[in-house]
């Protein structure tokens, strides 16, 4: 037992003599044990500088740099990426409920782009035609892959589905940080276009374009 306290008193003394008492007041410098962490060279803004020819540490963007603040236009409004938004979130504003419709007006251009991203990144696993029966799944990869012609991801709102592609769910990895909003709206567009592939009747086809179908 003696020899016990006697280590615990060391080991007292160690850390005292070492790091000081907290809070204390000392006229000695204090232990730097990472000196960069505290001394970084470093250029700070709006001061003036010999490193640089015209004397300045601020620097103009490269050329041809492209800002992230871009913003998205939807109709005749602009919308930025960060900015709390249901274009942005999938939700409407100050409720948690999720956005019934797609905020974009779909057009072919819009549809082409869905298609583009949804081969990309959705077809793997969910297969072209969204039935989810893909290599992934026959091969035991992925232990379920949603069948996207069920009936209960065709009620979902598009603002859930929005949350979907963004945050992920289950083994299926968000795509926030490979798709902008407004490239994820467009998948959620053509999905639902592929959706009406299979769920779609006559009498969802304008008459002028019926003529095309064959019968």
């Amino acid at each position: 037992m003696r020899y016990i306290f006697l280590t615990f008193l060391l080991l007292v003394i160690a850390v005292v003599a070492i790091a000081g008492f907290r809070g204390s007041m000392s006229r000695r410098p204090s232990i730097e044990l990472i000196a960069d962490m505290d001394r970084q060279p470093k250029l700070r803004p709006e001061t003036a500088s010999t490193f640089f020819k015209d004397g300045r540490t601020s620097r103009l963007p490269v050329d041809g740099t492209i800002a992230r603040s871009t913003p998205m236009k939807v109709g005749v409004a602009e919308v930025y990426a960060w900015q709390n938004s249901p274009i942005t979130t999938g939700h409407q504003v100050g409720t948690t409920n999720f956005l019934t419709t797609n905020p974009f007006p779909v057009s072919e251009e819009f549809l082409a782009q869905g298609e583009k991203n949804y081969t990309i990144y959705c077809a793997p696993c969910h297969t072209k035609v969204g039935d989810g029966n893909s290599v992934a799944k026959r091969i035991g990869a992925m232990g379920v892959v949603a069948n996207l012609h069920d009936k209960r991801i065709v009620e979902l709102a598009d603002g859930e589905l929005f949350n979907t592609i963004t945050a992920g769910k289950n083994l299926m990895s968000g795509y926030a940080d490979k798709l902008n909003p407004e490239e994820r709206w467009a998948v959620i567009a053509y999905l639902r276009a592929l959706q009406l592939t299979r769920l779609g009747t006559l009498d969802d086809v304008p008459e002028s374009a019926r003529a095309t179908f064959a019968r």
